[in-house]
């Protein structure tokens, strides 16, 4: 048998991550939006938490193989050494606001298709060619000359993590601050997590919470540990569902001469995932569009998704997950306009005006404040 290169190595990891998660996240009902919708029309938190749940085991994780060098964490693009904060804003508003017309997030579009789900194959297809448009192609004007025209250069203080900033702002070293933080973040995220009536005694969310965290901590373990061979290097990442579903599709267009990578081999795995989970639970079925405006609004909110999520260089798993548990300083600000763009999109289906839409969920951060 032939030994597997470096490059097929990370690909199996991505497949097999993104069967994980894709199994557990139909299991468990895991899903963004839907934890956005149980929170403002019920008030229930349990998804939201599992969600939190999964940033403090990805956090703790990731922050310990940061500090102990054993995987490249320093060479993610989410350190980088521009903030784009104007992208983190107004690219999460655009992505939570798409997210609601949809009904899910990039993550839950492809859960959705292992389970004979044709609406998500159309947002798929939107979101994905949308999102390399916005990466490479016509689109990407408006997030390069505009959204990042602003960017902040923080080069001089060694990136755009939290404890450079914080190091930057005390006079501190900030190697000596990565894991403390993670520490006290994830502590406090933990703390709510099992604060009153939340995770406790739910070992459903519980076991979901902590195996996506486990995943995103093998996402970065994979191609920083695996992929770092220096012939054949492969980029610091873990998971994410916008610019990969796009590379997916032109993966598949351009199959000959092509070559899979860790993106589009978690796509694959994730789709394998609920497929398999659907079809253990009885749950395949197929779903169509009710009427013309259902697919309008999908497409619309395929789009934006699209848009949004590589102009906030992440979604709510790749900024909402995968970047906080980097200490990113743009992920907090992504993920607080995903979580605003999701609430007012949902409350504008309820309304049909965006303008009552987003008062009603301004008021309602202000009385939470």
């Amino acid at each position: 048998m032939a030994e597997l290169t470096t490059g097929q190595l990370v690909a199996l990891s991505g497949v097999l991550l993104g069967a994980i998660i894709g199994w557990v996240a139909r299991w468990a009902r895991f899903c963004t939006f839907g934890a956005v919708e149980d929170m403002v029309l019920t008030g229930d938190l349990r998804r939201l938490k599992c969600w939190a749940l999964a940033i403090a085991v990805a956090m703790l994780g990731v922050q310990l193989m940061h500090t102990t060098g054993i995987a490249r964490i320093d060479e993610t693009f989410y350190l980088g050494p521009n903030l784009h904060w104007a992208g983190a804003i107004a690219g999460g508003l655009l992505f939570g606001l798409g997210m609601a017309l949809v009904g899910t997030c990039g993550f839950g579009t492809l859960v959705r298709m292992g389970g004979g789900d044709l609406k998500a194959v159309v947002t798929f297809l939107v979101m994905g060619l949308t999102a390399y448009m916005t990466a490479s192609g016509i689109t990407s004007y408006p997030r390069r000359f505009v959204l990042e025209a602003v960017d902040l250069d923080l080069s001089n203080i060694g990136g755009q993590g939290l404890p450079h900033i914080a190091a930057a702002l005390f006079g501190l070293d900030a190697q000596n601050l990565w894991l403390p933080m993670a520490l006290v973040f994830a502590g406090l995220l933990l703390a709510w997590c099992f604060a009153g009536d939340g995770l406790r005694g739910n070992p459903r969310d519980v076991t979901a919470g902590l195996v996506i965290g486990l995943v995103v901590i093998g996402g970065f373990a994979a191609t920083g540990i695996l992929g770092n061979d220096p012939f054949e290097p492969a980029p610091v990442q873990s998971l994410s569902y916008v610019i990969p579903p796009g590379r997916t599709v032109i993966y598949l267009a351009t199959f000959v001469g092509s070559t899979i990578n860790f993106s589009i081999a978690l796509v694959f795995g994730t789709i394998a995932g609920s497929f398999a989970c659907a079809l253990w639970k009885a749950e395949l079925r197929l779903e169509a569009y009710d009427d013309a405006r259902e697919m309008r609004r999908h497409l619309l909110g395929g789009f934006m998704m699209g848009f949004g999520g590589v102009s906030a260089y992440g979604c709510t798993i790749g900024q909402g997950i995968s970047g906080m548990a980097t200490l990113s300083a743009a992920a907090p600000l992504a993920l607080g306009a995903i979580l605003v763009g999701a609430t007012g999109g949902l409350y504008y289906l309820l309304t049909g005006s965006l303008r009552d839409a987003f008062g009603l969920t301004f008021r309602r951060i202000r009385q939470r404040a």
